[in-house]
């Protein structure tokens, strides 16, 4: 797949269009750091090496450990629904060839990944329930999604 839209550039033009969203969204900003430029560098190097492309991601920052990587972050479903919906728009931006568009955008909305980890959007815990930590960051300060 990683091969069939062209490489790195199409992931880090993905990001791109991503990356716009998400300056643009009340939702999404709030989780980002200021400096977009190095969780976003992150992102396109994952979606690069889960499509096919080489481990760039894992040598520079180990296994992706997503559901780890994003716990301290106050995600509820809005912003996941959020999230999906900017990946999804600048997928449909940067116009992958027909058929490659469904493939890349099916992991985002279920499944679990080749390594295990659940999908790139995971539903998170029931309110109130372990590991709903929704709304604890900002309350304690506002933590932020770092790189």
């Amino acid at each position: 797949m990683y091969e069939a839209v062209g490489g790195q550039p199409f992931f880090d033009a993905l990001v791109g269009a991503f990356a716009r969203r998400v300056e643009r969204d009340p939702r999404l900003r709030p989780l980002y750091p200021e400096d977009l430029g190095p969780g976003m560098r992150a992102l396109a190097l994952f979606l690069a090496q889960y499509w096919g492309g080489p481990p760039e991601y894992s040598a520079r920052r180990g296994h992706p450990r997503l559901r780890m990587r994003h716990l301290p972050f106050a995600i509820g479903e809005v912003e996941r629904d959020a999230w999906l919906a900017a990946m999804l728009d600048a997928l449909a931006e940067v116009a992958p060839p027909p058929g490659i568009a469904a493939a890349h955008a099916r992991p985002l909305h279920g499944g679990r990944g080749r390594d295990g980890e659940p999908p790139v959007l995971s539903r998170p815990p029931p309110r109130g329930a372990a590991g709903d930590r929704r709304g604890a960051d900002r309350a304690a300060g506002g933590a932020t999604m770092a790189p």
